[in-house]
Formats: structure tokens, C-alpha cells, sequence
């Protein structure tokens, strides 16, 4: 499937995607917010300095942004349509907090 779109995805989903290594997690936080807790394995690609060219185009490995809460992936998200990224991306509903709060796996100081 080709053609930018934002789905949202909840942290359960989440899980079971990076438990089968079929994702790419973009952290869209700032370096001391991922410095101090972050997904493992998630890319750190600051909003603040957002790179679009920085994000992955595997048509086979979905890109899932997050933040804290789920509001700043959103711009984001707005940023990669804007500079014409070609493929669907996905933002976690809820942010690191609902990923957490799932149990999910948390790496940092």
C-alpha cells in the first residue's frame, strides 16, 4: 500500500509489532526527554529540528511516531505530508504515558 495517511495505533498493537521486529519507532521528543526514557530501539528525531529525510521509506516495515502524549507526533505527522513523504504512517495513541502504562518496554537512564 502506498499514499501518505495517519492511522492511530494503540500501545498493545504496538507491542505486538516491535515483539515480531516489524517496525520503525520515531521518537519525536526532545534529546533529554529520550535521554531519560525512551521505547528501545526507537529513533530519536526531534520535533524541534524535525528532518522528514530522516524518517525510513520500507514499504514493509511500518513508521509509528510518538511523543509523551500523542500531540506532538501529530505535527509531525503534518510535517512528513507537507514535505511529501509517499507512504502511511501511524502515531501511537496515548504516547510514551499509554505505552508505559501497557506495559510496554522502556529503556533510558
Amino acid at each position: 500500500m502506498s499514499g501518505f495517511s495517519v492511522r492511530m495505533i494503540d500501545a498493545s498493537a504496538l507491542k505486538e509489532w516491535v515483539a515480531q521486529d516489524r517496525v520503525h519507532i520515531i521518537d519525536v521528543r526532545e534529546p533529554d526527554e529520550y535521554a531519560a526514557v525512551h521505547i528501545p530501539g526507537a529513533r530519536l528525531v526531534p520535533l524541534s529540528a524535525f528532518d522528514p529525510t530522516r524518517i525510513p521509506t520500507d514499504p514493509d516495515r511500518p513508521v509509528v511516531l510518538h511523543c509523551h502524549t500523542g500531540a506532538r507526533c501529530g505535527v509531525a505527522a503534518h510535517l512528513l505530508e507537507r514535505a511529501g513523504y509517499a507512504l502511511p504512517v501511524h502515531r501511537l495513541s496515548g504516547g510514551l504515558v499509554a505505552w508505559a502504562h501497557a506495559g510496554g518496554a522502556l529503556s533510558g537512564r
